[in-house]
């Protein structure tokens, strides 16, 4: 009877366990598309409507306007074709050169190990400021090249440690002494066995790498002087600045500018972040199970 009367309450426990968690759950996300959803709605919507804060769940005043103003200008498909190669070219540089050198940081046998190590985390803490690095920019000949947004983000240190973490706990020690006895360098090793066996922490920083590029602001700011250089972040802040500031003439185009800008601002959001949004749930898969790789063991 006893036993009976616990298992009850146990089975009670666990489904009011149950009942919260999916209620804080399901809160949470509404919480997290909703903002997204208002943007989408926004973005066709009567900007009088917006100011006015009509806008709840459903578009008033259907308008394209915005998205009209933003593909018209022949910039932004350039641009578009600038990031797309920023972000392929530069993610392909990212995680080579973070395997490269994740993986002797990887090895107990590298003398250097713990040295290079303090070393890369130094430059986390501490690093050299915007003018040397201005200067070293233009020294080696990269200002105002496509080639600036490719090598100056070339590896980050966060990505190395989580790379760096993967082949240590995911690739046994076994497999290099069999691969000893075969006859296999390093290299050889590091690219028949550890490469194929690192598929989804590849995935991880190619995800984390290609966001960074495809959303790549201040580098091209800075460092590209050409308008035909410029990345999508960069173009689409020229389009919102220029519909913002221009039309200062009459009182009714000035209005009728506010209103397109306004229709740009939530337009331009979602030029820029529909492509990753779209990516996102093919990696999603491999995403969940790197990102816990570097919180085992750091």
């Amino acid at each position: 009877m006893r036993k009976t009367d616990s298992k009850k309450r146990h089975l009670h426990g666990d489904k009011v366990f149950h009942i919260i968690n999916y209620t804080i759950l399901t809160l949470t996300l509404i919480l997290v598309l909703y903002p997204l959803y208002f943007i989408v709605i926004a973005s066709f919507s009567d900007p009088v409507a917006i100011n006015n804060g009509q806008i709840r769940f459903w578009p008033v005043g259907f308008n394209t306007l915005g998205y009209q103003r933003i593909f018209e200008n022949r910039d932004i498909w350039r641009s578009y074709g600038n990031t797309i190669f920023y972000t392929v070219v530069g993610t392909t540089v990212n995680v080579i050169l973070t395997m490269l050198l994740a993986y002797p940081l990887s090895r107990k046998e590298f003398v250097f190990q713990k040295p290079f190590t303090v070393l890369i985390m130094f430059t986390v803490y501490f690093q050299g400021g915007l003018i040397p690095t201005y200067i070293w920019i233009n020294q080696l000949g990269l200002y105002n090249t496509p080639w600036v947004m490719i090598v100056l983000p070339a590896i980050n240190v966060f990505n190395v440690i989580i790379a760096r973490t993967n082949i240590e706990n995911n690739i046994p020690e076994e497999l290099h002494e069999a691969a000893l006895i075969d006859g296999c360098n390093h290299f050889t090793f590091f690219r028949r066995i550890v490469m194929p066996l690192s598929k989804t922490i590849i995935v991880v920083l190619m995800l984390y790498y290609g966001v960074a590029h495809w959303n790549e602001f201040m580098n091209g700011l800075i460092y590209l002087r050409d308008k035909g250089l410029a990345p999508l972040q960069l173009t689409l802040r020229a389009i919102l600045l220029q519909n913002q500031v221009s039309g200062l003439g009459d009182d009714d185009s000035m209005i009728e500018q506010q209103k397109a800008a306004e229709l740009i601002k939530y337009g331009v959001i979602i030029v820029s972040t529909l492509p990753v949004l779209v990516i996102y749930p093919f990696l999603q898969k491999h995403f969940e199970k790197g990102i816990m790789i570097g919180a085992v063991k750091g």
